[in-house]
């Protein structure tokens, strides 16, 4: 497994290492289209034209068609990871993902073959995304539920505080306590995964984006890490870079129909600003720093007050070759 201490250690005892590893990384593709939004509300007939556009873009195919059947094939099972606590007005919002599913239904992936999850059921029924699968045909899917791998797992020596639902629950013994494993739905079922996170503020890492979304989504033992924020930010890229997780991701997409820079997993509208824009990049880390930086910009803009995230986070991400997290070095196109 990679770690951040053992690439920092590699990097003092080897050189810095070039930029081979990051091929593709670093581009971020921004589609905007002005009339997505209405009152807060997507217009599924612009939110999917703006998809369209994105995924052509960042694939360099002729057709929608074409430019999904680049990224999965018929004989996945593709995963489209949302981040749905906040509900459908401040989390992932089901319009985005109808227009991804709509896509790859045009691409030819059986319905049953597309899974759309979070980490608890619950969550995904109150934004409503069990009637988007009842729609199309899709599956609905909480990583809780489907239970945890028993073999596949993030381990470090700081111990949890083990609660219903986590694998370990009710055990004893030397050890316990000590690994976060993975949900069997990310293990054994998925094998693509398109992570769709909302601009959302996170009050400690900046941003509820690709990185955090993906990671606390995919294991179980996360109360270790809550108390301090120092933990996520080694946890999170160091989870993110499980085999199991980061080699099925395919897209990155933050949906910025909406920048809600103040309340965190609270829906707060009034703390808001509609940018009728989707981003889509192979890369996590890059899409999270320019999701902090326009919510820096939209509180300047409110005269809010200006958050102070810790940038740690994303610099161990780019240290585990996950993305660029150095804002000078990525390359923003703009496509409307």
């Amino acid at each position: 497994m990679r770690t951040v201490a053992a690439i920092c250690f590699c990097l003092f005892v080897c050189g810095t290492r070039g930029d081979t590893a990051l091929t593709n990384r670093g581009h971020v593709l921004q589609v905007c289209d002005p009339a997505a939004m209405e009152a807060f509300r997507p217009r599924l007939d612009h939110v999917r034209g703006i998809v369209e556009r994105g995924i052509i873009g960042i694939t360099g195919r002729k057709t929608v068609r074409e430019a999904w059947g680049s990224l999965v094939s018929t004989q996945d099972t593709v995963g489209i990871k949302v981040f749905s606590a906040p509900g459908p007005n401040s989390g992932t919002r089901p319009a985005v993902v109808e227009a991804v599913i709509q896509g790859l239904l045009e691409a030819g992936l059986p319905p049953r073959q597309i899974v759309v999850w979070d980490r608890q059921a619950v969550d995904l029924r109150l934004a409503g995304y069990f009637e988007l699968g009842e729609k199309y045909g899709v599956r609905v899917a909480g990583s809780v539920q489907a239970g945890y791998n028993p073999t596949n797992y993030y381990e470090i020596a700081l111990l949890g505080n083990i609660i219903w639902g986590d694998h370990e629950f009710g055990r004893k013994g030397e050890g316990v306590g000590r690994k976060s494993f993975v949900s069997k739905l990310v293990s054994d079922e998925l094998t693509k995964i398109i992570n769709i996170s909302p601009m959302l503020n996170h009050n400690k890492l900046g941003v509820s984006g690709s990185l955090y979304s993906l990671a606390t989504g995919s294991v179980d033992n996360l109360s270790r890490f809550e108390a301090d924020s120092e933990r996520w930010n080694t946890a999170i890229p160091e989870i993110y870079a499980l085999p199991a997780l980061s080699d099925k991701v395919v897209l990155n997409m933050t949906d910025a129909l909406v920048c809600q820079y103040e309340g965190a997993e609270r829906s707060l509208l009034h703390y808001s600003a509609t940018l009728n824009q989707v981003w889509f990049s192979l890369d996590p880390v890059a899409l999270d720093v320019l999701a902090i930086a326009e919510m820096d910009r939209q509180r300047a803009r409110a005269g809010a007050v200006q958050a102070k995230p810790s940038a740690d986070l994303y610099k161990n991400a780019a240290l585990l070759e996950l993305g660029v997290a150095d804002e000078a070095r990525i390359k923003v196109e703009s496509v409307k």
